[in-house]
């Protein structure tokens, strides 16, 4: 057996540390054993860049008794002169512009114990099995009967209702744009259809005890297991109402949850795709809004997907923050009336509902927080009903769409469906029609 072996290698000196060639290229021929055979080839390849080498830093060396001459008296920059060093110059005043944090184990804040955050951005992992475990809550597939009922009424109706859905739609989609294909409109719409629903005030004076609130600050925390959670963001559109909304679940089928097993998806973690933080206030639990705010009742959040360029959810997760952000408003209204050190089964519940839009699916929501003791698996679980992909039209185009001659999609709206406006007229009307 013989074995050649050839370097093409290029080392300077002079330019600083060692640097090799782009290749280095090694051979080895192997024979087979003295019964025959043929003989093998092998090369192998080592590539080195020289753009890493070139951009690495270099390590300063301190030679002891050995002084360095700087062209710091000569007052100009000299070549082959080292660079002087100065001390750091510290201002006598503030300056909000030259700030430089402290580190983080510094800061007043700063806590051993991470905490896992669920922000506007957080793209779960597990959807929406992943925000019933960390609310503790259990999923039922569809709107409450009570709730439907409530727009099935001629008298809950708004008047020529289908006719000015579909004029919202055409303004959100044709009208209120010059572009010759609209890609964002979920707000515009979202705006026209509330624009509807409050028509209803007249019949319904409860509407007009109502406000809508944009860009709100939410932050809750709380237990689960062994680990800190917390929500916190600016987030949706906020429907706020002087009165609460009335409880969904009655009280037998609250405590038919604590039979009820939360479903696990084990081995993956309940912390994955959270921020973990160190500097953060575990006792802050705030909504937004004053104490003396009169508006005090959350009644519906509204999300906007898309609405963000930079954070874009597929509707599993879509979903997954709609419950998450409707678990942490309802968590702090429980705390500010039952006290923020409390964990018990509440006597009367407290239900939120969210609407999430693309500007054509629609997801429907209903959140119940029965209890805030969180920690263990056991006893009374929270309740979300939930409605998903519910579609208000089929196409909205401004061109129709041919494929080989033939039209496929035509010009204007079509495959409009009513009923998914009675689900969002149904949520609006919960808690302003007396029974």
């Amino acid at each position: 057996m013989s074995t050649d072996i050839m370097f093409q290698e290029t080392i300077y000196f002079a330019a600083g540390p060692l640097r090799f060639s782009k290749s280095l290229y090694y051979r080895n021929w192997n024979w087979s054993s003295s019964h025959g055979g043929r003989r093998g080839t092998r090369a192998q390849h080592f590539y080195s860049s020289r753009a890493t080498a070139r951009n690495a830093p270099k390590e300063k060396v301190h030679i002891p008794g050995l002084d360095i001459v700087t062209y710091e008296a000569k007052m100009h920059y000299v070549p082959w002169l080292a660079k002087p060093v100065n001390p750091h110059w510290e201002r006598d005043y503030k300056d909000p512009r030259h700030y430089r944090s402290p580190p983080i184990h510094e800061m007043p804040l700063y806590q051993e114990t991470p905490c896992y955050v669920f922000n506007q951005r957080t793209n779960a992992l597990e959807g929406v099995r992943q925000a019933l475990w960390l609310t503790k809550s259990k999923a039922v597939s569809g709107l409450p009967p009570q709730i439907l009922s409530l727009a099935e009424s001629s008298a809950n109706q708004i008047p020529h209702q289908v006719k000015r859905v579909q004029d919202a739609i055409r303004h959100a989609c044709f009208w209120h744009t010059t572009e010759e294909q609209p890609v964002k409109y979920s707000k515009t719409l979202l705006l026209n259809l509330l624009h509807l629903c409050a028509s209803l005030q007249s019949s319904h004076p409860l509407i007009g005890r109502r406000m809508l609130a944009e860009n709100y600050s939410l932050a809750a925390s709380w237990k689960r297991g062994k680990n800190l959670f917390m929500v916190r963001g600016q987030n949706g559109l906020l429907y706020k109402s002087m009165d609460p909304l009335p409880r969904v679940s009655g009280e037998q089928e609250v405590l038919n949850t604590a039979d009820q097993a939360l479903e696990t998806f084990y081995p993956v973690s309940p912390t994955v795709d959270l921020q973990k933080v160190h500097t953060y206030d575990a006792e802050k639990n705030c909504t937004g809004f004053k104490e003396q705010h009169f508006y005090r009742h959350a009644h519906t959040i509204y999300f906007l997907e898309g609405d963000d360029p930079r954070c874009k959810l597929r509707p599993e997760q879509f979903r997954a923050k709609m419950i998450m952000f409707l678990f942490g408003n309802a968590l702090v209204h429980a705390r500010r009336l039952y006290g923020a050190k409390t964990y018990r089964v509440l006597d009367h519940p407290i239900t939120i509902q969210a609407v999430g839009t693309d500007g054509r699916l629609f997801q429907f929501i209903v959140f119940q927080l029965n209890t805030t003791d969180l920690k263990g698996d056991d006893g009374i679980k929270n309740q979300v009903w939930l409605d998903e992909d519910a579609e208000l039209y089929d196409s909205a185009n401004v061109r129709p769409l041919f494929y080989r001659k033939q039209l496929k999609v035509p010009a204007g709206l079509s495959g409009f469906k009513p009923e998914t406006f009675t689900k969002f007229l149904a949520l609006n009307l919960h808690g302003a029609v007396t029974v």
